[in-house]
């Protein structure tokens, strides 16, 4: 199993939360680092390396999205955020400031340790190579040769349409904002709706690589927050 050996950093000021979260990863046989303040959280993961982060954003000395913003000056370690709070905005601001998931409270073990084992296998697996060709289903990406064929015939994208779907496919099941995908889409561009460029970009670029765009399969939408690429 992917979290086997893998270490495990939970932060959260509330001791009897790090201790039933504690329990739950050391038996699915992870290591479990603990810190109770961000200051706290910073020196454990430079000092113990874990191989995720689960962070809790009612934290004494500091706010979530700055310490993730602490964590991404030096690391890639995916980041799960834990919070009370369900507001759309502030899950966006977290995803932005580097977070990799987010769970609200109140949240089984069960449904926590699901989610921490899909980011060590997105952690394992990497970013896609973007010297190699994926495979979905009817789908073939060539990053090579920037080609995309849907069910064996040959499909045109614009430059537009290739960087955004190339933006996705290469971080299979994570969610980007559309703040992400703008910079990265768009680059250089400081001003304009993201979210209004990307919804227009992505249902023509998903007229063209879904068999079925009112359902897709490999371009999905997370409400309020941005798109993520199915894995």
């Amino acid at each position: 199993m992917p979290e086997a050996s893998s270490t495990i950093l939970v932060v959260d000021d509330e001791a009897p939360i790090r201790r039933v979260l504690g329990h739950a990863f050391a038996a699915a046989g992870m290591r479990v680092l603990e810190a109770a303040s961000a200051r706290d959280a910073l020196d454990v993961a430079a000092a113990g390396r874990p191989d995720i982060i689960v962070l809790d954003l009612g934290l004494p000395d500091a706010s979530g999205e700055e310490v993730c913003r602490d964590l991404r000056a030096w690391t890639a370690t995916p980041i799960l955020v834990l919070s009370a709070r369900h507001s759309d905005a502030e899950k966006v601001a977290l995803l932005d400031a580097g977070a990799d998931d987010y769970v609200t409270k109140p949240f089984s073990p069960a449904e926590l340790l699901a989610r921490v084992r899909a980011l060590l296998r997105r952690a394992r697996a990497a970013d896609i190579d973007t010297g190699s060709t994926i495979h979905r289903g009817e789908l073939e990406i060539d990053f090579v040769k920037r080609a995309v064929k849907l069910g064996g015939t040959l499909v045109h994208l614009t430059p537009i349409e290739w960087e955004l779907l190339k933006a996705l496919a290469t971080h299979p099941g994570r969610v980007m904002t559309h703040q992400q995908l703008f910079r990265k889409v768009w680059r250089g561009r400081e001003h304009g709706d993201a979210q209004q460029y990307l919804r227009v970009h992505v249902a023509r670029l998903r007229r063209k690589i879904e068999r079925d765009p009112v359902r897709p399969q490999h371009i999905l939408t997370e409400p309020a927050v941005g798109y993520r690429f199915g894995e």
